[in-house]
């Protein structure tokens, strides 16, 4: 009997150690995301503040429905500033959001994708994208469309947009997602192409509302700043 006890304290508290470490379980720990090696120079930066709709374009399938985007007065006011930013005094209009309207012809497995006048590059190593979007708890599903260091195509899921209000999502870059050429300290990084919103088909009727803004990284500069000053760049 004495046992048995003992085997169910046991248990209990690896469960509750185990529920302790879900409930601390946020957003993505940049410092431990593709770690290899043995020194890191972490920066969190920003890539928009989406002040500019014109900078931006939403489109759709034609026989689904219609997208449009609009410079928005607004912002999350949880959102807190970049810590280098301040230090710097570095101070930019940060006074609107970008919004996006989809207006759905009919009930179908339809997208939207939201994409900028140009790729927006990523310096370093980067480790977490994460941006403030107001979902309106759609079952739609937000992802982020990447090109590697070689070029090629990736598409990573941020999150269901199943909530109201803002909210701060973040998506973690995997290591497999090649970023720099080993051979090379002169060129890394990679580009971001836009967003795509796949649409649950039982919401997609009528109109539809999403907000963005305040886009940012993680990203490892070590390398970007300790490259040899004498090295011979391959450009010739």
């Amino acid at each position: 009997m004495k046992k048995i006890l003992f085997i169910l304290i046991i248990t209990v508290i690896a469960v509750s150690g185990l529920f302790a470490q879900l409930n601390n379980v946020g957003e993505p720990d940049p410092t431990r995301i593709g770690v290899d090696t043995s020194q890191q120079m972490l920066q969190e930066i920003s890539l928009s503040k989406f002040e500019d709709a014109g900078m931006w374009r939403a489109v759709m399938p034609r026989d689904f429905g219609v997208a449009a985007t609009r410079k928005i007065l607004g912002g999350p006011l949880d959102k807190e500033a970049i810590e280098a930013e301040v230090e710097a005094g570095i101070d930019e209009a940060d006074d609107y959001v970008l919004g996006v309207k989809a207006y759905y012809y009919k009930r179908a497995m339809s997208h939207i994708s939201i994409m900028p006048a140009r790729p927006i590059p990523i310096e370093g190593i980067c480790k977490t994208i994460s941006l403030w979007v107001v979902g309106r708890n759609y079952e739609h599903v937000l992802k982020i469309m990447l090109t590697d260091y070689y070029g090629n195509s990736a598409e990573l899921t941020i999150g269901k947009l199943n909530f109201s209000g803002w909210k701060k999502l973040t998506v973690a870059i995997p290591p497999s997602l090649a970023q720099k050429d080993v051979h090379y300290n002169n060129n890394m990084g990679i580009q971001i192409e836009g967003f795509r919103i796949e649409c649950d088909p039982k919401d997609t009727l009528g109109t539809y509302y999403i907000y963005l803004d305040d886009m940012r990284a993680y990203t490892d500069l070590f390398s970007e700043n300790n490259r040899d000053p004498d090295d011979i760049q391959d450009v010739w």
